[in-house]
Order: C-alpha cells, then structure tokens, then sequence
C-alpha cells in the first residue's frame, strides 16, 4: 500500500485518448491506480497482478486493474458519475488454484451498492452497472472470501465510468481509521544487566549447540555459566555458548551477565533429548517484506539489524529465508535463471545466493541461527524448483549448509496427493487438496524422517494450511510448529479472523510443538511493495499480546534496517516476551466474554500464575468490570501486574473485588495474576 495521501488524478474530456467509448467515458485505468492498497504485489494498469494478461475464465480482455485480495480502491467522485460498470473475476493465472477464492464488492458513501458473492477460479467474469447519482466516494472491494487471501488473484476488467461533464477524480487506497499517535508503554531497559529469554533450552545428542545469552544492559559485558555441562564452552565476550553433548541428561545451570553496573544472574536449563523447540522460535522471516525479491544480501542485512537493533538481547534468534532462493521455472527475471539441480542431484541456488553455507556461518557467527524453505511438491508456491523426489538429499544438503529450520509449504504437491500426474510439465503451482488425511500427513511424514537423521538439529515447520487438523498429527511426523490457517495479511479482518479462532488446536500445543497462525505483521511490510502495517496501534499491541499468549511462533515480517521506536517497543517487551516463551507451554484460550465485544484470554505458566489478555474487539473503547475469576481459574488474593507498563496494578480478592478496565477499540490490556505474598 502506498502513502495513505490521496493521490489526485485530474481527468478532464481534453486529455481522454480516442480509445474512450464516449466524451462522458472515464475508464477505471486512466486514473493512477498505484494508491490502492492490497495483501500481496503491485496494483497493475491493463495486466494481472503478476503482469500477465488480463483473462478471466478463458477470456482475455484488453484493459483493467488488475489486484490482489485484500484489495481496497477509492474513487472520490464528489457526485460528477452516473454509472459505474465492469466485469470482475480471479485471473486465470493462478490455474484453476481452488485456493484462490474472492468477493467484489462496490461501497458509495459507506452503503454496498453491489456484490459478486465468493468467486472461484475458472469461473466466467461476473457484470455489474451500479448507478451512482450523487454518490461522492466509490469503494472497489475485494475480500479474501474468509479464507486467507492465498492466490486471491482480482481482476477488474471493462471497467469504467460515465459522467455528465469533465471531472477531476480524487484516489486513494484504504482509509486509516480514526489517527492515534503510536504510544509507547514499554519501559526502557535498565542499563544493569537484566537476562531475558527463554529458560529452557532442547538439543539432541550430537547436534552443534548455539545459544546466546540474551542480556540488555550497558555494554562492554561480561558473560558466565556456572556449572556449564562437559562438551559446551562459553564466549564470555559475546554470550555465545557453542559445543556439542554427547549423551542424554538434563542440566541446570546458572547463566551471568556483569558490567560495570552490576550483575544479573538467572537459572536456566539444558535438556539433551529426543525434543528441540521446547519454546516458540522466535525470529524473522523474509517473507512478509521482500517476498520474491530476497537475496542473499538482504538476509545478511536482516541478521546485522537483529543484532543493531538490540532484539538479540531479548531472546530473538533466526534469521529465515523463505521462498526464492532457489530458480524459477520460468520467470522473467535473469537473477532466477539457471539449472534446477547439478549433475548429482544437488539443488542448486540462484544468482542472488552465491554462497548458502557461507550466509548460514555468517549468521552462526553473530550468535544467531539460520532458516529455510522449500515444498515437498516439484515447485514451491512462487514457482522455484522445491524437493520433490530429493527429500533425503535436501535435508542432508540443507545440514551440510548449516540451517536450522525448514517452513515445508504444501504447494504444488496437492497435485500429486489428488492422484495428478508428478510428470506433467505444468503442475500448477497450488494443487488441490489430498484425497485423504494420510495424503496430507505422508510429505511431511518423508521430510520429518530425514531432518531428523541430520547430525544437526533442524527446526521442522509445516506449512500446509492446517489440513486434516494438522495439529493433531504434527508431532508424531517430527513437526515442531505447523500452520493452523491461510497466510495473514496486515488488515484487522485478517489479524481478528486468525488470532481469535484458534480454539480447537489449543490443546495440542506443547513444548516442541507449536501452533502457527502465522508471521507478525508490525513494522514496514508488504510483500515486495513495502508500506507501514495497516494496523492501528492498538490492533499492533492486540497482535502481539495474542500470539504471546497463544504460544505462537513470533517471526517478525517487517524489513528490521527500517525499524521505528514504537515497533521496537512492541518486539523488546521482555514480560511480554516471557509469556510466548513460558517452559510450560501451554495455550491461552477464550474462558469470558461479555456477549458483546470482550474477549478474556488466559493462559497457565510455569510458575504457577495466570496471563489473561482482555481484548476489545469492538471499534469503540470498552469498558469492563471484571470479576469472574473462577472462569479465569482464580481465586485468592491476587498480585496484578501490567505486562506491557511492567508495572504492579494492585492487588485484588477474588471473592469481593473487581477490575476495573478501559479496553481501547480494537486493543488489549494484558495482565499477569500471581498469588499475593
């Protein structure tokens, strides 16, 4: 999305080509449409949002805009247009993908004039002519039908206005809701040390060990691990511990971090076992920024900024690179041209990734840990060659480079799994779903049995979608966090539709299995067309407080060399943090609501106390007056901390007293009760 300032586009009967139908004729791609914002790519003028012909259920039609779900244009007509008319479809691009599934809608002054209902790929271009006498602003709508706007594909095509006179049209993409002025209610960190992060950490016998200390404080500092197990060694310049243990076994050990201010010391424990991922990855992810436009430059820039920004000391560690690193089957652009595999097999990366295993060290050498991404179908969803057929190859390269984690996303093997030809020369890019569980869980079943033969551990993340209920079978193929939704996009529809319907796979999280709703979308994304989150800030503390809560994979999606203080504020929040990276691993769920727009999420911890979110999912500030504890599972006298002002809130008797609560409009307040002393 672009600056939400308007762009204003004079179009005046003098300047109409001779193409116009009529003097009156205004056609939708002759206003600048670079303002409309939308989920993935660039809006386009007479072309798919992937730059190919317009052509919707086998028509191709010679002018339009060409989109993606969620996609929001505005035309301000102050009145000047009669009618408005176009066919609207999902392009044929996306080949017959039943993922891609989207609704048109026209709004005039905050009224729907016009709906298409959910179309499909393949379908005929649906009609429509809406009247628009008097109407002063026209909304052009596409939603992601309710299920993730996954190859949500939009065209609109003929389309056009008729006007009485020359007019000067005004456009812009989505409105921002009522402004309010980033606010920063996380403290800043003490210059003393103060040693954050997880408390537990999982390794499997043999595999290279890595963890850095995480510690905010003055600098220079010094670092030390009492009773630190035989194989493992301390940089006590850095906090790196690195090493290798031999056998199974459990240790507690005392981590230490001292400057010339003081000390700070903390309990922490090392499980070498059969399980890793005892707590939620936390990192970043290329995705949601670059998109298809990621290279090995940009990476190593991201690893750089996680360690500039100060995010290494509050527990952050990977540094993921998703789709695009290997070549394309047939794009355009040269940097992606080159052969698949080499002559043994060994998949080989594109121009813009000169060196894997070098990037992976590189990041290793900042204390931090390195990503990657494939599918198990022939192509990966952007179109790059993917692991089909070298599953045990992949994996044994992907741990001779040095990663530490694979997202594994679904793609083009849905094909395969519906009984399609894995010969064929065009599978598509997103095949059909399996024909049956076992055909959803079998990839990943393959691909979990040779990560975990590595001599390296390799964090396994399935991305499919949730399927066949991916959450109750995970585990059992070596998965250690899996997707339990479509992708999220930077809207409060995407953000509430996701965060707050994840009930049923709410059980099954545990240490070393996580449910994923996926990456966080704070900061500047945008997938190739980066722009500030859409987000308000309330509804950017509602979706960090959430997936904390929710014991989610935080992997931050923003490009990090463009960080501002109020994104820092919401990724450095170390009770908060604490929450997500809690030993127990337990899952908040919704236990109250008020039957109107509050929703009380609580989750269990390890020390035995109780994080409960309050969440306003009305557009218009609540407020609360709690005091249903025995649903919250409290009773006693309870000791009430802000987790996001770090600050005590006073203490409450569950049998005669309340809280009183001013939720903002689409905000949290996110409190932690332990028993009073």
């Amino acid at each position: 999305m672009q600056s939400h300032i308007a762009l204003v586009v004079a179009i005046t009967l003098a300047t109409l080509t001779p193409r116009l139908v009529s003097a009156e004729t205004v056609w939708l791609d002759k206003l600048d449409l670079g303002s409309a914002s939308q989920g993935y790519g660039q809006p386009h003028k007479n072309k798919s949002v992937d730059g190919h012909p317009l052509t919707v259920g086998g028509q191709v039609f010679e002018r339009g805009f060409g989109t993606h779900a969620e996609s929001t244009l505005i035309v301000n007509l102050d009145g000047g247009a009669q009618t408005f008319s176009a066919s609207v479809g999902v392009d044929d691009e996306v080949n017959k993908n039943p993922a891609a599934s989207v609704e048109f809608s026209l709004i005039g002054d905050g009224k729907v004039l016009w709906s298409s209902g959910v179309m499909h790929a393949a379908e005929k271009a649906k009609y429509c002519e809406v009247p628009l006498s008097g109407v002063k602003s026209l909304t052009l709508k596409v939603g992601d039908a309710g299920d993730g706007i996954d190859f949500d594909h939009a065209d609109w095509v003929d389309a056009k206005f008729e006007t009485t006179s020359a007019k000067t049209f005004v456009v812009s993409g989505e409105p921002l809701p009522e402004p309010v002025a980033p606010y920063i209610l996380t403290p800043a960190a003490p210059a003393t040390p103060r040693i954050n992060g997880a408390s537990v950490f999982g390794v499997r016998p043999g595999s290279p060990f890595l963890f850095t200390i995480a510690a905010t404080g003055e600098r220079p500092m010094t670092f030390s691990v009492k009773e630190l197990p035989k194989g493992l060694t301390l940089d006590a310049a850095t906090g790196h511990i690195t090493g290798t243990l031999k056998d199974k076994g459990e240790f507690t050990v005392t981590l230490g971090a001292h400057n010339s201010l003081g000390a700070a010391e903390k309990k922490f424990r090392i499980v070498c076992g059969d399980q890793i991922a005892l707590t939620p990855p936390m990192g970043w992810n290329s995705w949601n920024c670059f998109a298809a436009a990621v290279s090995e430059e940009r990476v190593k820039h991201a690893a750089d900024a996680m360690v500039k920004s100060g995010l290494i000391n509050h527990g952050w560690t990977y540094i993921n690179v998703d789709d695009f690193w290997q070549n394309h089957r047939n794009s355009k652009d040269p940097t992606l041209h080159g052969e698949f595999r080499d002559a043994q097999g060994v998949i080989v990366p594109n121009s813009r990734f000169p060196d894997m295993k070098g990037m992976a060290d590189y990041i290793h050498s900042l204390g931090l840990k390195a990503g990657l991404y494939s599918s198990p179908g022939p192509w990966t969803c952007g179109g790059c060659a993917a692991s089909w057929r070298h599953e045990e190859q992949d994996a044994q390269t992907y741990a001779k480079w040095g990663f530490d984690y694979l997202k594994y996303d679904w793609c083009s093997y849905g094909t395969i799994a519906s009984g399609g030809d894995p010969n064929a020369k065009d599978i598509p890019l997103w095949g059909k779903t399996a024909k049956d569980d076992e055909g959803a869980i079998y990839p990943y079943r393959v691909m979990g049995k040779f990560l975990r033969a590595q001599p390296r551990d390799i964090v396994f993340s399935l991305c499919q979608y949730g399927m066949a209920d991916v959450w109750n079978w995970g585990g059992s193929v070596n998965g250690n966090c899996w997707r339990t939704t479509g992708d999220i996009v930077d809207t409060w529809h995407s953000l509430s539709g996701i965060g707050f319907h994840q009930e049923k796979a709410a059980p099954h999280a545990q240490p070393g299995n996580w449910n994923d709703p996926d990456m966080l979308i704070v900061g500047q994304v945008g997938w190739g067309n980066v722009h500030p989150t859409r987000l308000t800030v309330d509804e950017q503390y509602t979706h960090i407080s959430l997936w904390c809560l929710l014991a989610a994979p935080l992997l931050i999606g923003c490009d990090m060399e463009k960080f501002d203080d109020f994104t820092l504020n919401l990724l450095s929040n170390d009770e908060v943090l604490a929450l997500d990276q809690d030993a127990l691993g337990r899952e908040a769920t919704c236990v109250w609501t008020n039957n109107a727009n509050v929703h009380v999420y609580v989750k269990p911890l390890e020390d035995g106390g109780r994080a409960a979110g309050f969440f306003n999912l009305g557009s218009t500030a609540a407020n609360v007056d709690f005091n249903q504890f025995a649903a919250a599972g409290l009773s006693g006298t309870l000791h009430v901390r802000d987790l996001w002002r770090q600050e005590n809130v006073a203490d409450v008797h569950t049998d005669s007293g309340s809280l009183a609560l001013k939720v903002p409009a689409h905000g949290v307040v996110l409190y932690k009760f332990t028993a009073a002393k």
